[in-house]
């Protein structure tokens, strides 16, 4: 043995004769995609079941709707409010909230459409004319009207892909704001006021 303290070659071999380990799995040792998609198939059925579960038991795609009850008595104790009938299940109101200012008080409550789109109704004793631009933005003009049975409203365009329906009486100032691809859902819900 050399001093170094490794073995020395053997005469009959040399370093060619030996061959290095194989870096690659054998037949048996390799996965097959067979066993990727069983993986597969074990983390996606519990996924869809829970998915399932969620959207039909427990209406998981259905809006959450609130009671606005308590901001409706509030407003009224500040102005007369219009508040809908006739609307039907398919009409979630999603929030509401009332507010006391300086300059007035606001009524406010979105609604979720029958077609899934968001729609606000605001009810304010505030001046129409610091309202309105609050409301639909400083860019909004008056493209037209609509008439229901009462009222004559003042179809406005808003920011970017809204419209607005507008009323102002005496006592308080009405805007309708939602998606202006289909105003149908909108000429509605000011029918029902």
């Amino acid at each position: 043995m050399p001093s170094g303290g490794s073995p020395a070659p053997s005469a009959g071999s040399s370093a060619a004769d030996e061959e290095p380990a194989s870096p690659r799995l054998a037949a048996r040792e390799e996965r097959r995609p067979r066993d990727m998609v069983l993986s597969l198939l074990v983390l996606l059925v519990p996924i869809a079941l829970f998915l399932g579960f969620y959207r039909v038991i427990l209406d998981g795609d259905k809006p959450i709707s609130v009671d606005p009850t308590s901001s409706i008595e509030l407003a009224t104790r500040e102005f007369p409010v219009a508040q809908p009938a006739g609307l039907g299940d398919d009409w979630h109101v999603t929030s509401a909230n009332f507010r006391r200012e300086d300059t007035g008080a606001t009524l406010r409550l979105g609604y979720v459409d029958p077609d899934g789109k968001p729609v606000l109704l605001v009810q304010s004793d505030i001046e129409p004319a610091t309202l309105v631009p609050a409301e639909v933005g400083a860019q909004g003009k008056r493209t037209g009207t609509y008439r229901t049975g009462e009222r004559t409203w003042m179809r406005y365009t808003g920011r970017e892909d809204e419209t607005a329906l507008i009323v102002t009486e005496q006592t308080r100032t009405i805007v309708i704001i939602g998606n202006s691809a289909d105003t149908t859902n909108l000429e509605k819900l000011a029918a029902s006021l």
